[in-house]
């Protein structure tokens, strides 16, 4: 995990390089082991390092093998035997000690911008190629890796931290009112190419952009295919290949002695530390594998404890407990140590940050069991059953159905009853317009329609699991990484996903509905002898509460309902009309959307705070 920077003038001035200095310090929480710049006419790169795995002892960036061509990257490269291997038979000197933007260097001297065909892991990085005047960035398939980037005429500004950006004095405050307006609606940016501020943009996930002194393009690299599809004779082959990617998956993941997991009492998040313990105990003499959980004992019933605790006991790891009954929602601008980079809904900061020092104090890289639920995605056998007719595989289907309900006593799941509801146009319960918005600002903007189109079923793009794929494509999953990302947290810890590796997730669209997906029939399977049985034949259970929405019913929450607006506050929200929420029960999504205003008066105080703060802050770090 790394901090990145860059910045390249069109008009060929030479990089300041004390502004380029100053701008890879602000990223020194990031990044605390080293901190370097290289600066060279018009272009200039800043690093910050922070080694997760054990190849990157021998990291340096900024990076070259040929003073030509210049690599900075927050980069994890997956699959790296298979990578070192392509690049040897090309010639290039590469070993399995390779650091992995060392790899993605070699990759680009090979195959130049087709290198992403060859590259998977989470990766945000830039390349600038002095040969051909060309600045090269991309960003990996998921978007795990966060890309900002201000395209400023004659100079152009790079940076995986928002507020890197922001610190060069071209970039402007000036606020993009539709990511405004997305945030009070959504909760969160629909727009994947742009940044709460005008001039900064993002890069999507799974795009590279290209620039030259006279070029500038943005464009997809991958789409998650549609396409895929395997077949074996025997059932034990698919328990065989799983396990084989889940190995990989969480091994790539891996690569250090010390390990934490984001471990709750569900499926996915303790499968993968099952995984991570035997890939452990493989690997290390000895290791560190921790387990940390959020629990209520008693604001809302919550079984997470037992379930956790008994995943724990069996695998014989530590387990931490955050017990979060007494959480508060932070009052003002003097319990929150940093602003989030765009708005965000207040939380529970200071015990948020308390825990992350507890796990960066016992290692730098966790993992997480989020993506589980959407590559298992429950939607019943209806597409599947219907894609087997169309290709006149009826034989097949009976044969599956009937093989399912002698072993399972039950028929598979069909989901008829969605499909009908979908035709009708019958949907679930919808969250309410927020009454509070500012009309004339509102209507300007023409907010009901964008409201209105947020909530239209998209085209179905996969023949057999188009809701697994709908989710797994959707904006929401970087919007989640970010807020995870050390450029939000300010915390030196890198989390990693191991659902989200592509090759398990190529095999999951492609494997036969009815058994394996099914109530994550091929997880369980899996699992059998690794987790407890009370866990791994644990039905999905859905939260039995919300606790925001309970903390917000205690008296002590009085002051949530007599904030004190700041001015600017008004262009964007009638403050008079936001309901109450301290001592009333609400639906949990009117709970969160009623915290927004709220939210947004917090954001817009630090705004002008944390900017000053972060130009008044010079840093000097060693250059090459």
């Amino acid at each position: 995990m790394s901090g990145i920077v860059g910045i390249v003038n069109a008009d060929n001035a030479p990089v300041d390089r004390e502004l380029l200095a100053r701008m890879t310090g602000y990223m020194t929480s990031r990044g605390p082991d080293v901190q370097r710049i290289w600066a060279e006419g018009s272009v200039g790169f800043g690093h910050t390092l922070l080694r997760t795995t054990d190849e990157s002892e021998k990291e340096t960036q900024p990076l070259t093998v040929d003073q030509r061509v210049w690599i900075v990257a927050d980069a994890r490269v997956d699959g790296r035997p298979e990578l070192i291997q392509s690049l040897q038979d090309r010639g290039e000197p590469v070993t399995s000690e390779t650091p992995d933007p060392n790899l993605i260097l070699h990759a680009y001297l090979v195959w130049g911008i087709d290198c992403l065909d060859y590259l998977i892991g989470d990766f945000a990085f830039a390349i600038w190629d002095s040969r051909e005047q060309r600045l090269f960035c991309a960003r990996d398939h998921f978007g795990v890796k966060p890309f900002f980037y201000a395209h400023l005429g004659k100079e152009f500004v790079l940076s995986n931290t928002l507020n890197c950006v922001r610190l060069h004095p071209s970039v402007s405050d000036k606020l993009n009112d539709l990511a405004i307006a997305d945030f009070l609606l959504f909760g969160y940016n629909q727009e994947v190419d742009t940044s709460a501020f005008a001039d900064i943009q993002r890069l999507p996930a799974a795009h590279r952009l290209i620039w030259t002194p006279e070029s500038f393009k943005v464009e997809r690299y991958w789409t998650l295919p549609t396409d895929g599809y395997i077949r074996y004779k025997r059932d034990e082959e698919y328990v065989e290949r799983f396990l084989e990617l889940m190995r990989l998956a969480v091994g790539d993941r891996l690569r250090t002695n010390k390990v934490a997991v984001y471990m709750s009492g569900g499926l996915d998040s303790t499968s993968v530390t099952a995984i991570a313990k035997e890939l452990l105990t493989e690997t290390y003499s000895s290791y560190d594998l921790r387990a940390y959980t959020t629990v209520f004992d008693r604001l809302l019933p919550d079984e997470e404890r037992y379930y956790s605790g008994l995943v724990a006991e069996h695998l014989d790891i530590p387990i931490h407990y955050q017990v979060a009954d007494d959480f508060e929602v932070c009052k003002g601008m003097e319990e929150i140590e940093e602003c989030t980079p765009e708005p965000s809904i207040i939380s529970l900061t200071r015990k948020n940050k308390e825990y992350e020092k507890k796990i960066t104090a016992q290692s730098r890289i966790c993992m997480s069991g989020e993506g589980g639920d959407g590559v298992f995605s429950n939607e019943g056998a209806y597409y599947y059953s219907l894609y087997l007719i169309k290709k006149g595989k009826i034989g097949t289907l009976l044969r599956e159905w009937l093989s399912y309900c002698l072993s399972h006593r039950r028929f598979p799941q069909p989901g008829i009853r969605a499909r009908i509801k979908e035709k009708l146009q019958i949907s679930s319960w919808q969250s309410p317009y927020p009454v509070w918005l500012n009309l004339q600002w509102a209507e300007k903007r023409n907010l009901t329609l964008r409201w209105n189109k947020a909530f239209v079923r998209p085209k179905l793009m996969h023949p057999v699991r188009p809701e697994a794929y709908s989710s797994l494509t959707s904006r929401f999953w970087p919007y989640l990484f970010e807020r995870y990302d050390p450029g939000i947290t300010h915390s030196p810890l890198e989390v990693r996903y191991p659902y989200f590796d592509l090759r398990l997730i190529k095999f999951l669209l492609a494997i036969p509905v009815i058994p394996w997906i099914m109530f994550k029939e091929l997880l369980r399977v899996c699992m059998k002898e690794k987790l407890p049985e009370e866990v791994r034949t644990r039905p999905k259970t859905p939260a039995m509460g919300d606790s925001i929405s309970l903390i917000l019913q205690q008296s002590r929450m009085k002051w949530v309902d007599k904030f004190d607006p700041i001015p600017g506050l008004s262009l964007y929200i009638n403050h008079g009309v936001i309901p109450n929420l301290c001592g009333k029960s609400a639906q949990t999504s009117e709970a969160w959307i009623n915290l927004r205003p709220i939210s947004l008066n917090h954001w817009l105080q630090h705004l002008a705070l944390v900017h000053s703060q972060s130009q008044s802050e010079a840093y000097y770090v060693l250059t090459v």
